[in-house]
């Protein structure tokens, strides 16, 4: 018995001391771009029904409100416009735009390490969003968000492992004019976070100001064309089946300008989509498929990330539902039919109806996650963060949500099967020769790191550990990492020259660090 409890000590104490010993990048057990694609919500003929059904869509309905300027170059590229003012896309000028569309691209941050490959079924979580609100826990209320919390959330998804980039999850609502505001959410991301951004732009008349920004904080725009680290999120239509015309002149801008785009079309089924979850993704496909002509027929090849991004009614009252069965359904069908198309895609997941970083926001915030995950979607935006159907943003949830979606990319990662996994000899060595048990193994230490992943703010202990630490509280451990982050010099920010030069040229509303 003395003998089988030094054992066991020693392998424990081994694993702690493995455990706390750094791991390189590529070896662990979850990292950016594992491959999903092992769930399936759609059949290849369900596929290829909806496929045909948005096909015709766009021949027969097609969209409604597009700029003098999209007339011109969607109609110089084959569509028709009838005279209902409709653009309507022949089935050929769509599956040229298809062989034309960019694939494998690469989604740049600020530093090298943060590049993101969208490619085949590469899954990489994020924020995004427009939530109005900050959930305050602590008061159990909401508030208005600020620029100062659009930064601070930047600052801890920097420090964050497994979310891989940060569009903008909110608005700034403490500035009042709508340019300075683009500005500032460009300077709050980008001072706050190396990791890609995503923003969008209120008028097409902000656009060049803003790249004046943009190419400051590059060093210029030879710099900033090499590697584009913040893409566009274009809303480019008012779903059903229109454009949103000051939207499209924004895309144009920032295609000539060489900022990558996210075609996004968010539909909400019951309300401004059908109802019915496939008929829901047919028409967000269509729509995606006209902005893919549109996109093509401006510059061949430019980098554009098929957005289909359906939302769920709670049919009862009308309301969004972003944490239910039906959105996680939404988002994977989606996904599937991203890779149908061999297209990068985004849609939405992890979206909580809850107010607060419950349980309720837990299962809500999980189902959708692991869903879009194991479906291969390349980027699942609004991941972690989000609450009351994307009105408010929590940064305790945000910091909870890491863990989250570890364990999520867990899921995509899959089980490997091979010789060595199978582990006979394990096994043969163990239970003939050895103690009885893995604990202390070769395979078992080698496999700790690498295979397993394990919470950084959760808590495993036994109850009678949990009574010996105070009795930790998962959302104020999540206060204290928050508070420990914020308390620490901005990873990201700016050289005092480069911030100096844009505080000098900028209205820029975010004080000094």
């Amino acid at each position: 018995m003395t003998e089988l409890r030094s054992r066991r000590s020693g392998g424990r104490a081994a694993r702690q001391t493995l455990r706390s010993s750094p791991l390189a990048a590529e070896i662990r057990p979850v990292r950016p771009g594992l491959e999903g694609g092992r769930y399936n919500p759609l059949s290849q003929g369900e596929m290829e029904r909806i496929n045909e059904a948005a096909l015709e869509a766009l021949e027969t309905i097609g969209l409604a409100d597009a700029p003098e300027s999209g007339v011109r170059i969607l109609t110089g590229a084959g569509a028709i416009l009838g005279k209902d003012n409709r653009l309507r896309f022949p089935r050929a000028i769509v599956e040229n735009a298809l062989r034309l569309a960019a694939r494998d691209i690469t989604l740049h941050g600020r530093s090298a390490q943060h590049d993101l490959l969208l490619s085949g079924t590469r899954v990489h979580y994020g924020t995004a969003g427009a939530a109005v609100h900050v959930v305050d826990v602590e008061a159990n209320e909401y508030r208005e968000s600020t620029v100062q919390d659009l930064h601070d959330a930047a600052r801890i998804v920097n420090r964050l492992d497994n979310v891989h980039f940060f569009q903008r999850p909110m608005v700034c609502r403490d500035i009042v004019d709508n340019f300075e505001m683009d500005l500032n959410t460009i300077y709050a991301c980008c001072s706050g976070t190396t990791k890609h951004v995503g923003t969008s732009f209120s008028e097409p008349g902000f656009v060049p100001g803003c790249f004046d920004l943009i190419h400051e904080i590059a060093g210029g725009e030879e710099a900033w064309r090499a590697r584009p680290f913040i893409s566009a999120s274009i809303c480019f239509v008012v779903p059903p089946m229109k454009f949103a015309t000051e939207a499209c002149l924004v895309m144009e801008q920032c295609i000539a300008k060489g900022m990558p785009v996210l075609l996004l079309s968010a539909g909400q089924a019951g309300a401004t989509a059908p109802a019915s979850i496939a008929g829901a993704i047919v028409q967000a496909v269509a729509e995606c498929l006209a902005g893919l002509v549109y996109v093509n027929a401006i510059k061949p090849g430019h980098p554009a990330i098929f957005g289909t991004w359906p939302f769920v009614s709670d049919l009862r009252t009308g309301a969004m539902s972003g944490g239910s069965g039906e959105q996680a359904l939404l988002s994977a069908g989606c996904a599937q039919m991203h890779r149908y198309y061999r297209l990068p895609g985004g849609a939405a997941a992890g979206i909580a109806d809850a107010k607060m970083p419950d349980m309720q926001a837990g299962y809500e915030q999980a189902h959708s996650n692991v869903m879009a995950g194991l479906s291969g979607l390349n980027m699942v935006y609004e991941a972690v963060g989000m609450h009351a159907s994307l009105l408010g943003f929590c940064f305790e949830s945000l910091i909870i949500g890491d863990d989250l979606l570890g364990q999520s990319l867990r899921c995509v990662r899959g089980i490997e099967v091979n010789d060595a996994s199978l582990s006979l000899d394990t096994m043969r060595d163990v239970c003939l020769s050895g103690p009885g048990h893995y604990l202390g193994s070769a395979q078992t230490l080698g496999l700790m790191q690498t295979d397993y992943i394990y919470p950084a703010i959760g808590d495993r202990t036994s109850p009678k550990e949990w009574v010996e630490k105070g009795k930790p509280n998962l959302i104020r451990a999540a206060s204290r990492l928050k508070n420990d982050i914020l308390s620490q010099p901005a990873e990201a920010a700016f050289d005092a020259e480069t911030d100096a030069r844009i505080r000098a040229r900028f209205a820029i509303h975010l004080p000094r660090s």
